[in-house]
């Protein structure tokens, strides 16, 4: 039997309903749900709910370089809100994402007086989770197809950060969607980063689809994570084929029928 639990991306599923019943609608399927920007939510509304979350963005607004003070400050408010929800885990980018996902402040090029930068408010968000009891977790995101110009992008960027930080209460999100697009080698990449990862995301390549949908062979990737001894959250963060609960189902089967 597998030992790690599964999520979904309450931002991309059930989008007919009201935030608060696709929360209830995916956990009374048997999923943890995850939220992207939760100032555009009701936050009583999802309090009410009593589900059990996974993870949220853990910002509104800054980044680790020109705008940090910014970043922690909207940190704070995130901490504030996910501790009413019972959130565990806050997720953070390079930089700042547009409705688009495009970064606000985009950065090509990376100087290594930036990466020093990077490295300091990294540790510093660490501590912020160690005072709180709450976990960050640091996104690797694709520029090919969707962040053109994100910094500390690819999962061997966030890698470097997080296991220089080496900081129990920062971790990676590891994204293999993203990761498939920019980097592949995903099964050697997840023996290397395990002590580090803090949950991981998947969707299918092309589409960012639901698992079995394209390219990815997950059943394979399911049995190297259950080999490796990971033992954390997967979520599906991505779009329905066709329909919300065919996708879960897929999602599921994806990582129960192990090969």
């Amino acid at each position: 039997m597998s030992t790690f639990s599964l999520s979904c991306c309450a931002e991309t599923l059930f989008t007919e309903l009201p935030i608060a019943e696709r929360v209830q609608k995916i956990a009374s399927l048997g999923f943890l749900p995850e939220l992207w920007d939760w100032t555009q939510h009701d936050i009583n509304a999802l309090v009410a709910t009593g589900v059990e979350f996974s993870s949220m963005t853990g910002y509104i607004e800054g980044d680790f370089i020109e705008n940090k003070d910014k970043l922690i400050a909207t940190i704070h408010e995130s901490v504030a809100v996910a501790k009413r929800l019972g959130v565990p885990r806050l997720n953070l980018h390079g930089t700042g994402l547009d409705n688009k996902g495009l970064p606000v402040n985009p950065r090509p090029i990376v100087s290594g007086r930036d990466w020093l930068q990077a490295y300091k408010t990294l540790s510093e968000i660490a501590q912020i989770g160690a005072d709180n009891n709450i976990m960050f977790v640091l996104e690797n995101l694709n520029r090919k197809v969707d962040h053109p110009g994100v910094p500390f992008a690819t999962a061997e960027d966030v890698y470097s950060l997080i296991s220089e930080v080496d900081h129990p209460n920062l971790k990676m999100m590891l994204d293999l969607y993203h990761q498939q697009v920019d980097e592949g080698n995903l099964i050697e990449s997840l023996t290397r980063y395990l002590p580090h990862i803090g949950e991981i995301q998947v969707a299918d390549v092309p589409g960012r689809q639901e698992p079995g949908t394209g390219e990815m062979n997950y059943p394979a990737i399911a049995a190297h994570l259950e080999k490796i001894g990971y033992q954390g959250v997967i979520g599906f963060e991505g779009f329905p084929e066709s329909d919300s609960e065919l996708a879960l189902a897929r999602f599921r089967n994806a990582f129960s029928q192990k090969k």
